[in-house]
């Protein structure tokens, strides 16, 4: 029963949008209908500013982090506390409070992994530059070193599990992003 409702209680901390609670505290507006219509820290940053950025990042990466922390006291098993990731992604990105129109995830994404295991910190960064240079843009390259770090488990963690978990957890938020794949596919072509 602890376990359902801790997965219950991951999913709806991802329901809480910082971008959203900036923009109301911003301009009384819902950002969601204005510039890309994402609630995440880019579009957040883009209408409001560098600390808009700053609170949406730094809220939606709480939210992943505190799921693994919570987790950990609880006693779960790695591969556990990533499921508990799963749902509050999921939240992020498709939360029934907001009628199924959420962010894409990246910034909950990164403060679960960071609370996992603080070896993610220059993975992030080191893969993060690596690609930058290769694609240029925020967007791939972040994706991109967001699945170095799902890889990274097998290695990190030496369990198959936490790896394969890692490796769903980032498929789900590269799937929020189909359109800016197809826009890097057709930007090769």
């Amino acid at each position: 029963m602890l376990l359902v409702l801790y997965l219950i209680c991951a999913y709806f901390a991802g329901n809480l949008l910082f971008g959203f609670v900036v923009g109301r505290i911003q301009s009384d507006g819902d950002i969601r209908a204005e510039g890309s219509k994402n609630p995440g820290a880019r579009n957040a940053g883009r209408l409001y500013g560098k600390k808009a950025f700053v609170l949406t990042f730094l809220g939606d990466a709480m939210k992943g982090a505190a799921i693994i922390f919570i987790g950990r006291l609880l006693g779960f098993s790695t591969a556990f506390q990533l499921i508990g990731l799963l749902f509050v992604c999921i939240g992020h990105i498709k939360p029934v409070l907001f009628q199924f129109k959420g962010g894409k995830g990246i910034s909950t994404l990164i403060g679960g992994l960071l609370a996992v295991n603080l070896w993610f910190v220059p993975i992030i960064i080191i893969s993060f530059l690596l690609f930058y240079l290769l694609y240029k843009g925020f967007t791939v390259p972040g994706l991109f070193s967001l699945l170095v770090c799902a890889v990274a488990f097998f290695f990190i963690e030496k369990e198959m599990l936490p790896g394969v978990i890692a490796l769903l957890i980032v498929a789900v938020v590269i799937c929020a992003h189909k359109l800016k794949w197809r826009q890097f596919l057709l930007m090769r072509n």
